[in-house]
């Protein structure tokens, strides 16, 4: 197992590696494409339990894992669910917390924005689809010895990592929907994950049903004046 933490390490560079340069017509174009690509992504609720290759969620964990995080502490784990029995025992338990949320524990402000998209208590996705990643942020790290150390930009680290592996599953052809029930310590035990990890999110991740839908104001995005400032 590498190290990514050892304390008293020096400093000690590399050339910079991997790294290609485009002319400035290509570097155009490619952000281009990149732009008109991912703007396809679309978050689904309706999923279809046809199977996905486990070979293909490893891929995209792994290039989620070469985001940038504090320090280089990498502060994430993803705990990748295939089994229908713990896939139950994790929609059981989000189930019981959004019945508390929609129940009276969110703010009505909070349930009108909501409306739009459809949400409810029910979460039959957390079943059907072949895959859920449960993404969850070390709070502090833990040595081989037991010794614990200090993470740094926790959240923003795990935040990174979670949308290059969006990226990654959508490249790949597939679906996803990220999922907050609140709170979410049920995931530790569920996964048999240590007290050091808080879950961050749940990504359901697989193909869409063939009759999925997605809210109309979901394809309502801001444009580049509104959320951009160029100085």
């Amino acid at each position: 197992m590498n190290k990514v933490f050892t304390p008293g390490q020096k400093y000690d560079p590399v050339p910079l590696p991997d790294r290609r340069e485009f002319p400035e017509t290509e570097m155009m174009a490619r952000s281009q494409q990149f732009y008109e690509e991912i703007r396809r992504r679309h978050t689904t609720r309706e999923f279809s339990n046809r199977s996905v290759n486990r070979q293909v969620i490893e891929n995209c964990i792994q290039a989620a894992g070469t985001a940038p995080s504090g320090a280089n502490h990498q502060p994430w784990h993803f705990c990748a669910v295939e089994n229908s029995s713990i896939k139950q025992q994790i929609r059981l338990a989000a189930e019981e917390e959004e019945r508390a949320f929609y129940g009276g524990k969110a703010a009505l402000e909070w349930l009108d924005a909501l409306a739009p998209l459809g949400t409810d208590t029910e979460k039959p996705f957390l079943e059907t689809a072949p895959w859920l990643i449960v993404v969850f942020a070390e709070r502090y790290g833990v040595d081989l010895d037991g010794t614990t150390f200090k993470n740094y930009y926790v959240n923003e680290s795990v935040g990174i990592a979670t949308g290059f592996l969006i990226n990654a599953l959508h490249s790949s052809g597939l679906s996803t929907l990220t999922h907050t029930p609140n709170p979410m310590k049920f995931l530790n035990e569920v996964c048999g994950r240590p007290d050091n990890e808080k879950a961050f999110l749940i990504l359901v991740v697989g193909h869409p049903a063939e009759d999925a839908v997605i809210p109309r104001k979901s394809q309502v995005k801001k444009n580049i004046d509104e959320m951009a400032t160029f100085l």
